[in-house]
């Protein structure tokens, strides 16, 4: 009799697990991960508040996509005898950088609110000892994001590199810009 209860108890309780398991199963979305995510209909940026670049961005399904190639600096003077008088400091290159950004994006029927992503590639600057100058390239950057009249805090990657294909040269930047969906949204 002992055996025939222990034989109960062990079905019963699988039984039981078997019932959970199913029932737990039952209540998971089609989805790689738990959280349901409300479809988005133009890009977030996530991250602090405090910062001045976003930590990551949520783009729509679907949506289309602008890379640029790595754009480099104009030249202000060819003839100019030193780096400063022909391309400018770092944050100078990255001016004129972003200035033809914002032309090539014009072409293309976007502006600079609709850059999601930048890369930007430094080499060290001879004039300031050999270092990169990463304070340049942050003021350029200000002059253009996270202003008023431009809110967006891109995601940012900054590379020190060796060098560039021009010894002039202090900074090569990428952008990424996302088209934006023309929609009503709720």
């Amino acid at each position: 009799m002992l055996n025939k209860n222990i034989k109960s108890i062990l079905l019963l309780a699988i039984m039981s697990g078997v019932i959970s398991i199913t029932a737990f199963a039952a209540d998971e979305p089609d989805k790689p991960n738990k959280i349901n995510a409300e479809p988005i209909y133009e890009s977030e940026f996530s991250g602090s508040a405090t910062s001045s670049i976003s930590s990551g961005v949520s783009v729509p399904a679907g949506a289309a996509y602008l890379y640029t190639s790595g754009t480099v600096p104009p030249l202000l003077n060819k003839d100019g005898a030193t780096v400063y008088e022909r391309y400018g400091d770092t944050k100078t290159q990255a001016i004129g950088i972003f200035t033809n950004f914002e032309k090539q994006l014009a072409e293309k029927g976007l502006t600079m609110n609709d850059v999601i992503y930048l890369r930007a590639y430094l080499t060290a600057d001879k004039s300031k000892d050999n270092k990169f100058d990463y304070a340049g390239w942050n003021e350029a950057y200000a002059q253009f994001f996270n202003t008023p009249d431009n809110p967006v805090k891109t995601a940012r990657s900054t590379v020190g590199v060796a060098s560039l294909v021009n010894d002039d040269w202090l900074i090569e930047i990428e952008a990424v810009a996302v088209y934006p969906k023309k929609h009503i949204q709720d």
